[in-house]
């Protein structure tokens, strides 16, 4: 069953909407570098190494790298990243009362590319209309 956010949440919306805003574009940003990575890894069999004997950066076979693996750490902070992501998905969908549904959809936003790029366009515009039409309905926000 679909409900209204409480009048006693739009604080907490509000301020869980910006970190989800700021949570998107960096996941988002972190997932192209990781489909870059993988595309390096297993297109061409070689992984990015940060500060190696071949210079700063430079594309290397896994087994060669002395250095920075700079590919695990882009999988590990994207992971993480991930996971802050759905924990500020989780709470809008909490607070704002939406189907389960959105937020499996809002989820998949930092396992496409582009998706979640999409979200932090659409899904502030959803919650600020909705919290805009708690307020129409007379239930101060």
């Amino acid at each position: 069953m679909l409900q209204l956010p409480r009048s006693a949440d739009v604080p907490r919306i509000r301020k869980v909407l910006s970190y989800f805003k700021i949570s998107a574009i960096v996941t988002g940003s972190f997932l192209l570098l990781l489909c870059l990575m993988m595309v390096f890894r297993y297109g061409f069999g070689v992984d990015i190494e940060l500060g190696g004997p071949a210079g700063f950066l430079a594309l290397t076979p896994k087994d060669w790298i002395v250095g920075v693996n700079l590919s695990t750490v882009i999988l590990i902070v994207h992971g993480w990243l991930y996971v802050i992501y759905l924990a500020c998905d989780f709470l809008l969908w909490r607070l704002m009362g939406w189907s389960f549904g959105r937020f499996l959809l809002i989820a998949l936003g930092g396992i496409i590319p582009l998706l979640s790029f999409f979200y932090e366009r659409t899904v502030p515009r959803r919650v600020n209309a909705e919290l805009a039409a708690l307020e129409a309905q007379g239930v101060p926000a």
